[in-house]
């Protein structure tokens, strides 16, 4: 690997261990896609294969079944620090020719979400727990492969009177608690680390708060740091919805404009654009008024994002590794897309002496809200 920079591959069924050394010795690319929001995660591996290669026995063989589960664990030393860049199972396997008699073995998977989608587990009873102790409940299942649960009671909760209802489940584990997520307005991923083996489930609000991250340079000759990065304003894009709260008396829907500005979601742009559609909720009015204001924010967070960048870096060249869902900053590309941007997404692309990562940065708006940001 590159100067300073290791992988460390571990893998094994349900227990990911160190990889053989015949295992890192056949590895020739890694590429892991970390999406923010509530999109799961994935990871491909390609490895050079001969007959005799005892890759046929440990992935293809694995691969055929889901028992044993096949978890794959990759990690990224830099520096000293140990980041975790994802913690999944392999989905499946593909055998590619490359002439000469050799062949490429393909190994594609999912972060450890894809645990909670092979089985529909319909009609599991809840009685009288409201939605975040429901969560908990599913998450408790795989506490085995290291799953930490992190969740945030919403700001209103439905407890339901046994005697009147009981909430069962419908669909798969992690159908149900995105479910339960679109609900309450919140997103559900797994996080990988902090350390190997171990994930964070987080069931919650999309936070656009924290440290931002050093920031990205263009056009900035020496001080430069990526490779390349363009933006699009697209003022299209954003919606305001509408949601709706009956009046109890009358009966009749009051519509109320929810804005996409929240303490979680403030604002990374100074000008953000108005909105040209408006998206009517009309489901909002048979949920209570809290609940209707909570998918309100929720989808208004998700159609606020006006600014896109893209870009791409080298990991030796940026000092560090990029993660995504956290803030980071821009300088050098014009006035009004310089400042803080929320990381969408982040793809890592690693070969023997390279480390690259293509990344997406989104905010609502034009023009910095900081008069600097951190280099």
């Amino acid at each position: 690997m590159l100067e300073g920079i290791n992988l460390q591959l571990y893998i094994g069924p349900a227990v990911p261990v160190p990889a053989p050394r015949e295992v890192i010795e056949a590895l020739e690319q890694v590429q892991v896609q970390v999406n923010g929001g509530d999109t799961q995660s994935g990871f491909e591996l390609t490895f050079s294969l001969s007959k005799r290669s005892p890759l046929h026995t440990l992935f293809l063989l694995t691969g055929g079944s889901s028992i044993p589960i096949m978890r794959v664990v990759i990690v990224a030393m830099m520096g000293g620090n140990a980041e975790v860049l994802i913690d999944g199972v392999m989905t499946n396997h593909e055998v590619r020719p490359v002439g000469g008699g050799k062949s490429s073995l393909v190994v594609k998977g999912k972060d450890l979400s894809a645990l909670m989608d092979f089985i529909e587990l319909d009609g599991i009873p809840f009685p009288a727990m409201p939605p975040v102790l429901r969560v908990l409940a599913v998450l408790a299942k795989y506490a085995a492969f290291g799953v930490i649960p992190l969740t945030i009671p919403s700001v209103v909760e439905d407890i339901p009177i046994p005697i009147e209802r009981i909430p069962r489940q419908q669909g798969t584990d992690y159908a149900y608690v995105k479910q339960l997520a679109h609900e309450a307005g919140y997103v559900f991923y797994i996080d990988p680390g902090p350390l190997p083996g171990t994930s964070r489930a987080y069931w919650g609000p999309e936070i656009k708060l924290g440290a931002p991250q050093p920031a990205l340079n263009t056009d900035m000759d020496a001080h430069t740091n990526v490779e390349s990065l363009s933006f699009r304003f697209d003022k299209e894009s954003k919606e305001m919805p509408v949601v709706f709260i009956q009046n109890q008396q009358t009966k009749a829907p009051i519509p109320i404009p929810i804005p996409d500005i929240t303490p979680l979601n403030p604002p990374l742009g100074a000008i953000p654009p108005l909105p040209p559609k408006l998206k009517f909720l009309s489901n909002t009015a048979k949920q209570s008024p809290l609940s209707a204001v909570m998918t309100g924010l929720a989808y208004a967070s998700q159609h606020a994002d006006a600014v896109t960048g893209t870009g791409s870096l080298n990991v030796v060249r940026y000092g560090r590794i990029l993660k995504s869902r956290q803030l980071v900053g821009v300088r050098g590309a014009g006035a009004a897309f310089d400042g803080l941007y929320y990381v969408k997404s982040v793809t890592h692309a690693i070969k023997r002496g390279e480390y690259k990562q293509d990344f997406t940065l989104v905010r609502n708006g034009l023009v910095s809200t900081v008069p600097r940001v951190p280099a």
